[in-house]
């Protein structure tokens, strides 16, 4: 059967590769064509674009990169017209995706989408959109699928695909400690880093003791961060490639741009500090549509508490940043967190994600197969 795999980022570049690796194992006639990243082309036939030259953050920045989205919604409309795959599986990445959903409905597409839109936070008319076009959705957080049945829409709730990619570090921080490694993770878009890093990179001279490592995104070339140290006359600060889980797993703390990271870093039961910044218009946008909203982060959504210090907009400053980053680096604090990352662990249900994600899916389209459901 033939793929179509749209991600937008690099969390949706990590989860829809191994979505692939599953489905290889159960269809040995399978081909791919697919939007992402790095590991999604490493494991397709043919990676139509790099989410690089295609993915933005804030609202200000799509409405200035439109005409650019809009070329690229027109070209992958006739790339999938012209592939004529056997499904199309969308990997989050909602405003691009549920646009092509909808054209891909009207041609007689299956749609699937893994990784829900995160609807239950924002734009829950989107519901209407997704009942119409969406033929079958894989949720990953324990509370979407509460959320979509009160909203009178079927998903499959197959658990959090990171429970298989980190094995969950089970030395006690006080071990880490011993390391004395913080670890930077400022996004893997331009717009985040350019707003973020500097931030980060001003509390590095409060911390002499410590050895700062940034950790660089897949799509990021080493030379995008090298710009924002090299003035700064900075010691104990390296950047780092393809290192973020070994750099995490041995680290004290963590700063960590919101998103997937935020999550990662808890799984690897590292105490963090979640940072946000972007431009004021987003902000004021952002802050408007979320308002209903009591967090950014993962993992305080879905603990429903404050577990981890959020510091949004102009609160991401050196003087909070230096405070926060002591709070987690020793003392009570720091306790409270790492017990509250067992909990989170728990609520997020069992591993095998990708695997029952690409199995429903199979069965779908061939459900005459030999291949069951646990």
């Amino acid at each position: 059967m033939k793929y179509y795999i749209i991600a937008g980022e690099a969390s949706g570049d990590l989860h829809g590769s191994n979505l692939i690796k599953e489905l290889k194992k159960l269809d040995n006639s399978s081909h791919f064509r697919c939007w992402g990243g790095d590991l999604m082309s490493r494991e397709s036939d043919d990676l139509v674009k790099h989410f690089k030259d295609y993915s933005h953050m804030g609202f200000f920045e799509v409405f200035i990169n439109l005409k650019k989205i809009l070329n690229n919604l027109s070209f992958c409309k006739k790339d999938i017209k012209k592939y004529n795959p056997d499904v199309i599986i969308y990997v989050d990445f909602p405003g691009f995706n549920l646009r092509i959903a909808k054209w891909a409905k009207k041609n007689n597409f299956k749609n699937h989408f893994y990784i829900s839109p995160q609807i239950w936070a924002w734009k829950q008319n989107r519901i209407k959109t997704i009942r119409k076009v969406i033929d079958q959705m894989y949720v990953i957080l324990p509370f979407e699928k509460k959320f979509y049945s009160s909203v009178n829409f079927n998903v499959h709730y197959v658990g959090h695909p990171l429970l298989d990619v980190i094995k969950t570090n089970k030395n006690e921080a006080s071990d880490r400690r011993q390391e004395k490694i913080i670890a930077l993770l400022p996004g893997s878009r331009d717009q985040e880093i350019k707003k973020i890093l500097p931030e980060m990179i001003n509390i590095i001279k409060n911390f002499k003791n410590y050895s700062f490592y940034i950790c660089a995104a897949p799509s990021q070339k080493k030379s995008t961060y090298l710009k924002y140290i090299k003035d700064k006359n900075i010691e104990n600060v390296k950047i780092v490639e393809n290192q973020t889980y070994e750099i995490l797993s041995k680290s004290s703390a963590a700063l960590v741009a919101s998103g997937t990271a935020t999550l990662e870093t808890a799984l690897f039961k590292i105490p963090q500090v979640v940072c946000y910044k972007s431009s004021w218009i987003s902000i004021m946008i952002g802050r408007f549509l979320l308002r209903n909203l009591k967090y950014i982060s993962l993992v305080n959504l879905i603990l429903d508490k404050e577990v981890v210090k959020e510091l949004i907009q102009e609160n991401l400053n050196e003087k909070n940043l230096t405070s926060e980053l002591k709070n987690i680096l020793e003392g009570d604090h720091r306790i409270h967190m790492l017990k509250s990352y067992n909990e989170l662990i728990d609520k997020l249900g069992n591993k095998g994600a990708s695997e029952k994600t690409a199995l429903k899916i199979f069965n779908y389209l061939e459900p005459n197969s030999y291949s069951k459901e646990s």
